[in-house]
C-alpha cells in the first residue's frame, strides 16, 4: 500500500468534503464554488475551504473561468472553478498488485492473438455481474463506470459513461481492452435480460469508450 495514496484517499472521510467532491465529479464539466455550496446545502466559505482542499491533495484541479457570457468592463473577475484531476489512487490493505499481473496478460494475449477468447470471457463475465431485472444503472455504479444520461444527436436517448474503470490499461492495449470492455458491458445486459447490441463503441475523450441506447434497454 501507497501511504502517499492512503493520505490522499483518508481526506474524503469528511463527509462534507466527500459531498463536495462527489458532487463535482459527477458534473463532468468546471463547476464553481457557488454551485457546488448549493449542491451540498453548505455555505459557500465551507465549501470554498473543502474544494481547495481537495486541490491540495490531488483529487481536483481548479482554474478559472467565466461563469456568465458577460465581458468587459463591469463584467467582473473569472470565478474560480473545479474538476476532476487526472491521478488515480488505489487503497490494499494488505498491499495487493492486480494491475501488474492484468498489464502481463493483455501483453500475452497480444503476443498470443488471443483477442477473440478474451472477449468471449469478458463476455462471460459480464453476464455474472448482473441479474434479470436489475437495474443497468445500478449495475455500471457498482462497477465504478459513472452512468449519465443525454440525447443522441438523432434525439433518442443515450447512457454514457463518466469513468473508465480499466483506464490505464486501455491507454497502454486499447484495441484489446476497449473490445474486452464492450463485450464485458453487453454481458451485462444478457444478464439483465435486455438487448446486447444496445451497447456500441463510441468513444468521447475523458470517458469510457462504451454508450448504451436507451430505447433497448428501457
Amino acid at each position: 500500500m501507497n501511504s502517499d495514496d492512503l493520505d490522499t484517499v483518508a481526506i474524503l472521510h469528511d463527509p462534507v468534503r466527500r459531498a463536495v467532491y462527489e458532487y463535482v465529479v459527477s458534473q463532468g464539466r468546471d463547476v464553481g464554488r457557488n454551485e457546488a455550496a448549493e449542491a451540498v446545502g453548505v455555505q459557500r466559505t465551507l465549501a470554498a475551504f473543502h474544494l481547495d482542499k481537495l486541490v491540495e491533495a490531488g483529487l481536483l484541479e481548479a482554474g478559472f473561468r467565466r461563469l456568465t457570457d458577460r465581458r468587459g468592463p463591469g463584467s467582473g473577475r473569472p470565478a474560480k472553478v473545479y474538476h476532476r484531476a487526472r491521478g488515480e489512487w488505489q487503497v490494499s490493505v494488505p498491499a495487493r498488485d492486480y494491475r501488474t499481473l492484468a498489464r502481463v496478460l493483455a501483453e500475452a494475449v497480444d503476443l498470443l492473438g488471443g483477442d477473440e477468447q478474451a472477449e468471449q470471457a469478458a463476455r462471460r463475465a459480464g453476464r455474472a455481474l448482473a441479474g434479470v431485472g436489475e437495474d443497468l444503472g445500478g449495475v455500471l455504479r457498482r462497477r465504478g463506470y459513472e452512468p449519465y444520461e443525454e440525447d443522441g444527436p438523432d434525439g433518442h436517448g443515450l447512457v454514457r459513461l463518466r469513468n473508465c474503470p480499466f483506464h490505464v490499461l486501455a491507454e497502454e492495449h486499447p484495441l484489446l481492452v476497449c473490445s474486452m470492455n464492450l463485450e464485458l458491458c453487453r454481458g451485462m445486459l444478457e444478464g439483465l435480460g435486455a438487448d446486447a447490441e444496445a451497447a456500441r463503441l463510441d468513444p468521447r475523450r475523458g470517458e469510457c469508450c462504451v454508450v448504451f441506447s436507451k430505447d433497448n434497454v428501457d
